[in-house]
């Protein structure tokens, strides 16, 4: 099973989001920012970082990038994507999430250890949780702010398409405690904390969720039995 891994300019965690790809099983495929080609692969995933410096607005250079015409096109035929961090609003600039993440509430760059609520379990990302279950990935982001219209956040709450909620408090302001939503299909899913650096024992969290730092390990788990069917 091969799992396309997107690198912009000013990415940082390519590398942990393709460790994690390689310890749930399957092959990490790099993908640069310039080439409209995935190679190939059968899922995909926008990993956290800086892109292009963060320059405009967080996300929207990136979004415009030739993969993305790539990412999109899969994305249209089902595959499934998985943006986080400065992925999840590579993916709402790109149009292929609803809303935008502004900046932090206080100001401030918040890092932390995150308990969310699992809400969602529907989607290739998330079928492995539990729906209301409590796990807890680290979160570090200066603009996790997620804001839509009225109307959109009501359509994501109607449609259950709100996939995690921050539950022991809210680090950034995001509206009804969002932490993660999914695409009308179910494939497209983004977040703002980073399963990618809950995924071995002894690393990661140390609190809440199962206490060992693998709440993260089961993104990647889930996306491949789901491929596996």
């Amino acid at each position: 099973m091969k799992i396309g891994v997107v690198t912009f300019p000013g990415t940082l965690d390519d590398q942990d989001a393709a460790r994690a790809v390689r310890l749930a099983g399957a092959q990490a495929v790099p993908v640069w920012h310039a080439s409209d080609d995935v190679h190939g692969v059968e899922a995909i995933i926008l990993p956290g970082g800086f892109s292009y410096g963060d320059y405009l607005r967080c996300g929207a250079i990136a979004a415009l990038a030739p993969a993305m015409s790539a990412v999109k096109d899969a994305a249209s035929k089902g595959m499934p994507v998985l943006g986080i961090c400065n992925g999840f609003q590579v993916l709402c600039e790109s149009h292929l999430l609803p809303g935008a993440l502004m900046r932090n509430v206080n100001q401030r760059f918040v890092c932390r250890e995150q308990e969310l609520t699992v809400e969602n379990t529907r989607t290739p990302w998330t079928h492995e949780f539990t729906a209301g279950e409590k796990i807890v990935i680290p979160l570090k982001n200066g603009e996790g702010n997620f804001q839509a219209p009225p109307e959109t956040v009501a359509e994501l709450e109607g449609e259950g398409r709100v996939v995690f909620r921050y539950s022991d408090l809210n680090p950034n302001g995001s509206v009804n405690d969002i932490a993660g939503i999914c695409s009308k299909q179910g494939n497209v899913v983004g977040l703002m904390p980073h399963p990618e650096h809950a995924v071995e024992p002894g690393f990661g969290t140390s609190r809440g969720g199962n206490r060992t730092g693998t709440d993260g390990l089961r993104f990647f788990t889930s996306v491949l039995s789901a491929l596996v069917g």
